[in-house]
């Protein structure tokens, strides 16, 4: 298949402003790889970082942000099995997202829930595998315990309320404007906390904290952690990463848990069927519908990173990309 396609693209490292729209050539499939037709991309953080230089994952320049997708399938190769053209399909990605199709194969695909938006299912698999990931296997969350999510009112904080909340957990959550706590309150906290109320964490005792959002306020969680507690270590939406002493592990015996979602699968396949399975089955159940709370034109992804970036955003923000 010839012709071109649009794209958002990063010529070179820098703010969002750098993201300039560009026609690209369509390349000829592998054997292994499908085709989609993008008509809606999810916008994350880690996009943010990557444009920025400042993300583990650093492709070549030019590259197209975008790690996550929602389309139609257009071209299968010959060694694709459990597709077809026209199914509507999720896709996870590396890159590539900010864009009118992209290229995948079988592995990144989830099938599409027929009663949600294209907008809400490029939402989905980020914020969901990451919660996934970071509640079950690592967080070893069980049902009667209590969860604080911290930056709750996001994309990926909302996940995490409401997978917390589905385990059989009491979910604290922790949002800075009315705004944001009520979108939590919607996605299945038990009670909203709004951080610059002086001294909440000393009401708190949580057995996990999923904190997404690092800088000053993991100092300022870190009394609510009960004994023997586990903090999971998500990202910093907040500024740059805490450095807590030492001693505060030693004193709570707790345990510091790094989260990386996007490498399950590329480390150890058998944990990303896992995370494969876990997703299928929260696509089927219907539970955790993401909120989009933006959405903007493929040309306006500069945009949306800059209000991702200003922490403006109450829900996942979305590119419509056709």
């Amino acid at each position: 298949m010839s012709g071109s396609y649009r794209a958002m693209l990063c010529p070179r490292l820098g703010p969002p402003e750098m993201l300039e729209p560009a026609g690209l050539p369509r390349r000829p499939l592998q054997a292994d790889e499908l085709r989609i037709a993008v008509h809606a991309a999810g916008v994350n953080f880690p996009d943010l970082l990557q444009v920025a230089g400042r993300y583990q994952h650093k492709p070549a320049l030019p590259f197209v942000p975008g790690m996550e997708a929602a389309g139609t399938i257009t071209e299968c190769g010959p060694a694709v099995t459990g597709w077809q053209p026209g199914d509507a399909v999720i896709a996870r990605l590396r890159g590539g997202g900010y864009a009118t199709e992209a290229i995948v194969t079988a592995d990144a695909l989830l099938p599409k829930p027929a009663g949600w938006s294209w907008q809400e299912a490029a939402a989905f698999p980020v914020a969901a595998a990451t919660a996934w990931v970071a509640l079950v296997p690592r967080g070893r969350l069980q049902a009667g315990e209590t969860l604080l999510v911290l930056g709750a009112g996001g994309g990926t904080g909302l996940a995490a309320v409401a997978l917390g909340a589905r385990l059989g957990a009491r979910v604290l959550a922790v949002a800075s404007s009315p705004e944001k706590r009520a979108a939590a309150q919607a996605a299945g906290a038990a009670e909203t906390i709004d951080p610059a109320l002086p001294g909440w964490q000393t009401a708190v005792q949580a057995h996990a904290v999923f904190d997404p959002v690092g800088g000053t306020l993991f100092d300022a969680a870190w009394k609510a952690l009960a004994p023997g507690g586990r903090w999971l270590v998500v990202g910093f939406a907040g500024g740059e990463p805490p450095r807590p002493p030492a001693n505060r592990l030693l004193l709570k015996e707790a345990e510091l848990i790094g989260v990386r979602a996007g490498e399950q699968g590329r480390r150890n396949p058998a944990a990303g069927r896992r995370l494969d399975a876990a997703l299928t089955d929260w696509l089927v159940g219907g539970e955790g519908r993401p909120l989009v709370g933006g959405e903007y034109r493929l040309e306006e992804a500069a945009a949306a990173l800059q209000a991702l970036a200003g922490r403006r955003a109450t829900g996942k923000l979305v590119l419509r990309c056709r």
